[in-house]
């Protein structure tokens, strides 16, 4: 059972990451968490499995037992509670299964952030093809927002997505497979300028920037959402949460280390080390 709701305070944001961990620390719930801090909230998690990676591959995958990962929630939702749950690797079948009835039975009500993670930035694959049925019928529906990339929407909705018209078609495939709202990514659409979907029951939003050109990509996806998850946690609007995130990520490429021979991670740390520049973002969103 969820922590009291008397407990909660929009200052905590609190956000249960389910995820698996990256050895390399660019991706996964250390993406997740260094971004739920770095953006004032509070992380716990249920990891999933253990990934043997860096920034140029995925060597090996160690699951966790599925009723060791609900464990997990339950340990950390009937003490400390949490305003949003996010998700990333799930990595099998029978776990997409049992985390569709820990959320019935420990977290009904609060607000899920589906990343549904199917392949690392490096091309390997992390979610096995028998997973993406489930995940279709169980994580989909009654999500608070899911957040595929092109390749990803493509997948679970069938429609092809080359531009704006084919993410569109895949966020309303989404909404009517459940979701309340989908924001297609469009990092992976060729093109001069990066637009993200973002549809609702409502409408529909879209969020321009230019590409930037950079190997700096690994875990953006993950910190993407976690960055939408603590936005919620915190209170603000979908849409302020998806552009707060956004504009943190952004730095984050621009600003980032140069480690690894790969496909390196951002720098989430930037806000810590430019207090003032952070302090521009976080007050857009009054969060300060």
């Amino acid at each position: 059972m969820a922590a009291e709701e008397d407990k909660q305070d929009p200052s905590h944001g609190r956000v249960l990451i389910i995820a698996g961990s990256d050895s390399g620390g660019g991706a996964g719930v250390q993406a997740d968490i260094k971004t739920v801090t770095a953006l004032g909230g509070y992380a716990a998690s249920a990891i999933t499995a253990l990934t043997i990676q860096n920034t140029m591959g995925v060597f090996g995958v160690v699951a966790t037992p599925p009723k060791a990962v609900r464990a997990q929630m339950e340990a950390v939702l009937s003490d400390i509670g949490a305003d949003a749950i996010k998700t990333g690797m799930l990595g099998d079948k029978q776990l997409v299964e049992t985390l569709a009835e820990a959320f019935e039975d420990l977290a009904a009500g609060i607000p899920r952030i589906v990343d549904p993670v199917m392949a690392a930035t490096s091309g390997d694959l992390l979610l096995p093809r028998d997973a993406v049925d489930a995940v279709r019928r169980l994580m989909i529906p009654g999500a608070a927002l899911v957040t595929p990339n092109a390749p990803e929407a493509e997948i679970l909705t069938g429609k092809s997505v080359d531009g704006v018209n084919g993410q569109r078609r895949a966020a309303e495939k989404l909404l009517g497979m459940g979701a309340d709202a989908a924001l297609v990514k469009g990092g992976h659409v060729p093109g001069d300028l990066i637009v993200d979907v973002l549809a609702t029951q409502s409408g529909e939003h879209f969020f321009e920037g230019p590409r930037i050109a950079t190997m700096a990509t690994h875990g953006t996806g993950c910190t993407l959402a976690s960055g939408i998850a603590v936005g919620l946690a915190r209170g603000l609007s979908l849409q302020d949460a998806v552009a707060l995130s956004r504009a943190y990520l952004v730095e984050a490429i621009l600003r980032a280390p140069g480690l690894g021979k790969g496909h390196g991670p951002v720098d989430h740390g930037w806000a810590a080390r430019d207090p003032e520049g952070f302090a521009r973002l976080a007050g857009q969103f009054q969060l300060l």
